[in-house]
């Protein structure tokens, strides 16, 4: 119907100026106006609904219209192999990173990949997700993903001594963490900061790893 309307409008454009050629200069004007703002809205317009809308349209037609076996077992049920933790950050989503198929992973996701020390009294969310995970998902894996340029991990190296300057995200990441920046400061004092952050980073996922203090996850992986 638009296109119609749109063949129909040159036509009639086409007509009036074969008419009124004196109208060849308005016309013109007007039009280059018309395309400035087209060419404007295009490029500075985003449509957060639209865009919703969009990405549904085409997870329905091009993933789960394709695979109606795969997703009529995942109807009854998940059993997925891995638990992942990852971080929050929008660059690096586990399931685009590692390509995981619907049904492949258990995800938690938090800044900087944080997985804190058991504590029955703070953060029972991450132990509800390990616990869920293992004894009804049955996972057989416990995957900790870090990533380079973590602003998380650097709100962290950026936390001072005194608590000045502290951010809501450097003071929840120093709660538990400051053992880890402790760590990267003192072996690595002669680096330069950016240095230090990435080496952070590192030590950041090896501290996640560590997950033998967790009742449920000695008491099923062992050491």
């Amino acid at each position: 119907m638009a296109k119609e309307n749109y063949e129909k409008t040159i036509v009639s454009l086409q007509n009036l100026l074969s008419e009124k050629e004196e109208l060849e200069p308005v016309v013109a004007e007007r039009i280059n106006k018309i395309t400035a703002e087209l060419q404007t809205t295009g490029c500075n317009s985003f449509d957060p609904v639209q865009k919703i809308k969009t990405g549904l349209c085409n997870f329905k037609t091009e993933i789960y219209d394709k695979n109606p076996e795969l997703f009529d077992k995942l109807k009854k049920g998940q059993e997925p192999k891995f638990l992942v933790f990852a971080c929050s950050d929008s660059r690096v989503s586990p399931s685009h990173v590692l390509n995981f198929q619907p049904g492949e992973a258990f995800m938690a996701r938090n800044i900087a990949n944080m997985v804190p020390p058991y504590d029955k009294t703070k953060y029972s969310g991450v132990g509800a997700i390990i616990e869920y995970a293992i004894l009804h998902l049955n996972v057989e894996n416990i995957l900790v993903i870090g990533h380079s340029a973590c602003r998380g991990i650097k709100a962290l190296m950026e936390l001072q001594e005194d608590g000045s300057e502290s951010t809501y995200v450097s003071l929840r990441l120093g709660e538990n963490w400051i053992t880890c920046q402790a760590k990267v400061l003192a072996e690595h004092e002669d680096k330069t900061f950016e240095e230090q952050v990435k080496c952070c980073e590192k030590e950041a996922v090896n501290v996640s790893l560590q997950f033998a203090d967790i009742p449920i996850c000695e008491r099923y992986f062992g050491e």
